[in-house]
């Protein structure tokens, strides 16, 4: 199945405290971390296409020389949701893989489950259940325990027919309304069901100094 994959890469990072885009810090082994993420797409002969919303500037200095021919940059918007929503612009593939770049840690398996599922799915993405008890607080005090057992994480990819996602975003832009995650905008604006495909706990997201330790 050929996909696009569109990598959101243009946040500050300001949990990082780097005074930069989290995505260019160097890993342990010498490797941006943005390059990191990038490099399950690169070798996948499925993905036709990378699409890498960032700062063309920073991304050309460096990383850029290394994927000539897959990658399109496209900029960032003031929100997560219109950066992908600029991205999607640019995507050519009837399916399109949403991705942070902030997630360098993706499996080529868990991506395989992922890419099944979309053979018969107009919509899925990567969970893991929660381990945590989850309670909803208001003034500070708990107004309610959540069961356990119907609760699940989100992780990227997410995963949809790129039709469905432009024209759900393109109805979010109108209504000025922002979603949690890209399935939150589909599950709002149209009957497509999003199917939970089995993610993995080390598929995390780089959000602080903590999380690369």
């Amino acid at each position: 199945m050929k996909y696009s994959a569109l990598v959101v890469a243009a946040g500050s990072g300001s949990r990082m405290k780097l005074g930069y885009n989290k995505v260019y810090m160097r890993l342990s082994d010498g490797k941006c971390l943005l390059d990191k993420t990038l490099s399950v797409f690169m070798d996948d002969p499925d993905c036709t296409q990378i699409v890498v919303v960032t700062d063309p500037a920073m991304f050309r200095q460096e990383i850029g020389e290394k994927t000539v021919g897959k990658v399109v940059v496209a900029r960032g918007g003031e929100t997560r949701q219109e950066s992908v929503h600029n991205g999607l612009m640019a995507v050519l593939e009837e399916t399109v893989f949403v991705h942070d770049g902030a997630r360098p840690f993706l499996k080529k398996e868990v991506l395989e489950r992922l890419k099944g599922t979309m053979e018969t799915e107009d919509a899925a993405l990567l969970m893991v259940p929660c381990k945590d008890t989850i309670k909803r607080v208001i003034g500070g005090y708990v107004e309610e325990t959540y069961d356990r057992s119907t609760l699940m994480c989100a992780q990227t990819p997410q995963a949809f027919r790129t039709s469905v996602l432009i024209s759900c975003m393109d109805q979010a832009v109108l209504d000025g309304w922002t979603g949690t995650d890209d399935a939150s905008v589909v599950e709002k604006y149209s009957n497509v069901r999003v199917a939970a495909v089995e993610g993995d706990y080390a598929n995390l997201k780089v959000t602080t100094p903590e999380d690369i330790h």
